[in-house]
Formats: C-alpha cells, sequence, structure tokens
C-alpha cells in the first residue's frame, strides 16, 4: 500500500494505452523517476518490481514504483489491452503495511495554515467495483494534447477523480464492522471534545466495550481513541490561541482538559512547544494592528 502525504496531491505526467499481441512484452526500465500506472482491461500483463511478481489479468491495475527496476516476467499469453499513466508527487509518499497514525503527519511547523492528511492507494488491485475508472481515463488522456492551462487543470482534476476512485479501493467497505464503530467513535470525539470522556462513557454510548472500539479506531485511524481525543483538542487549542485573547488556563478547560499541567504537557508532545510560547509566535503584530477578533463556535 502506498501511502501520500497531501497537500501537493500527486499529478499527472503522461498517460496513453497500448495493445500487446501473444508474446508481447513490456519494456524493462529502471528508476524511471515517476509512478507507472498501469489499468488492464483486456488479457493480461506479467511482471516483476524488484524481484516481486505482479500478475496483472483483466479488470486489474498495478502502480509501480519511481525508485524500483521493473520488467517483464512472463510475455503475454493472448492479446492485451491496457492504460498506463505516469505521475509523480512533490509530497511526501511511503510504502507502508498499515494505516499511520494521524500524528505521523508532521510538517515540521507547530501550526500550519494547511491542514496535511493522508492517503492510501493500493500497489495493486481491481478496478472492477469501479467501473467508471476507464471512462476517466479515456476523458483525461485527449487533453494532454491541448496546451492551454484550462485543459491541463482539467486533466489533473480527472487524474484526481481517478486517484479517488482507485483509493476508495483501500479504504475498509462502508459496511464493514471495524470502519462503522471507528467512524461512530470518531464522530463522538469530536462531538464531545469539551466534556471528560473516558472509555466507559464511549463504551456506552457505542454499545461496545472499549477494548473493541480501541481496535476498531486503530485498524481504522491508526491510533487510539485517546490518541484521537487528545490530537483533536490540541488543534482546538491551537484555533484558540492564535485567534482569541482567552487565558490560556480558560482555553485548556475550554478544550477538555482536565487539569492545565495535563494541558501543558499534551500541547508542547504535539506541538513542539508550550502553549505560550506558541501564542507568543504566532500572535506578533505590527505596531498599531487591529485586536483579532474572537473566533466563533463551530
Amino acid at each position: 500500500m502506498l501511502r501520500f502525504v497531501s497537500p501537493p496531491m500527486p499529478h499527472i505526467t503522461l498517460g496513453g494505452e497500448d495493445t500487446y499481441p501473444v508474446g508481447g512484452t513490456h519494456p524493462n526500465r529502471s528508476q524511471i523517476g515517476v509512478f507507472d500506472l498501469l489499468v488492464v482491461t483486456r488479457g493480461g500483463l506479467f511482471l516483476e518490481e524488484n524481484g516481486i511478481a505482479h500478475d496483472v489479468p483483466a479488470g486489474h491495475y498495478v502502480i509501480l514504483r519511481p525508485d524500483m527496476p521493473h520488467r517483464t516476467r512472463m510475455p503475454c499469453r493472448e492479446e492485451t489491452h491496457f492504460y498506463w499513466i505516469h505521475f509523480h508527487t512533490v509530497g511526501s509518499w511511503s510504502e507502508t503495511e498499515e494505516r499511520q497514525p494521524l500524528s505521523a503527519i508532521d510538517d515540521g511547523k507547530p501550526y500550519s495554515p494547511i491542514e496535511s492528511f493522508s492517503f492510501y492507494l493500493p500497489a495493486h488491485g481491481s478496478w472492477m467495483s469501479s467501473p467508471g475508472v476507464p471512462e476517466l481515463i479515456r476523458r483525461l488522456l485527449p487533453l494532454q494534447d491541448e496546451q492551454s492551462a484550462v485543459s491541463r487543470w482539467k486533466q489533473q482534476q480527472l487524474f484526481h477523480e481517478l486517484l479517488l476512485q482507485l483509493q476508495q479501493e483501500a479504504e475498509p467497505p462502508s459496511d464493514s464492522p471495524h470502519y462503522a464503530v471507528a467512524e461512530k467513535a470518531a464522530a463522538f470525539l469530536r462531538d464531545h471534545y469539551r466534556e471528560e470522556v473516558g472509555y466507559r462513557r464511549l463504551s456506552e454510548a457505542l454499545h461496545f466495550h472499549a477494548n473493541y472500539i480501541s481496535i476498531c479506531m486503530k485498524r481504522t485511524f491508526g491510533c487510539t481513541p485517546l490518541d484521537y481525543l487528545t490530537r483533536h483538542r490540541v488543534e482546538q487549542a491551537k484555533r484558540l490561541l492564535i485567534h482569541t485573547d482567552g487565558k490560556i488556563g480558560g482555553i485548556a478547560e475550554e478544550t477538555g482538559f482536565g487539569s492545565f499541567p495535563y494541558f501543558v504537557r499534551c500541547f508542547t508532545r504535539y506541538a513542539g512547544m508550550t502553549p505560550k510560547a506558541f501564542r507568543k509566535q504566532y500572535r506578533q503584530t505590527e505596531p498599531g494592528a487591529e485586536r483579532m477578533q474572537t473566533l466563533p463556535e463551530i
């Protein structure tokens, strides 16, 4: 599974389609510098990436890494049609076997105006449950021959829609018990973060054992309910420290932290500095600047 931290979003650089006859082979390449997405609609490709075999029959796809050699493991056994898309990202990415904690997303800034997020793509899989994939590719390919900025913009939008279709293949199905429980738990924690929330209350609200809820959240979000709640509280505290004139002790209370020392410890762990230092760094204004208005409740 490939993990991309965005923004910036991955972007298409070039695409096309090809048909191999029986015995046809895909070019052997090494460290081409772009991801190579191959979407097979008929026949099948038999590839190898850095010693790992990838059989890609009709209705399936594979994403070959930009930093690994790949070659044909076996010639096509039947006429094979496929689309290919080269794409790249200037953001960070990695290969992982499981989802990583939300706290792993860190751009080195205690408060960033751009909220980063991770999305995951299976390195290979079926697109049969997303039958619109070939149509999206057929729509975006002609746009690369047009040189206008609008055409390139439209192409990138279609490519992002294509990634979304493939990304949904990586998501737990919406009817998955683990996914459903994790989403309900996350929504409850966001709605009640100002209040005292423990595992017992969470268990009573969702009618599941606390251990099971924790397992579901780890599988879906990569963190425990307590980690999720603390992170959310810290993010709300950051907003209040920057956009309001409230006292730090009052902000600690308003965001659900039971004590001021505990608030300082949690905030420092996640933000890399104390609340006081954080406010001082991000509330510096020019002489005569108007005072910031209190942020309305959301």
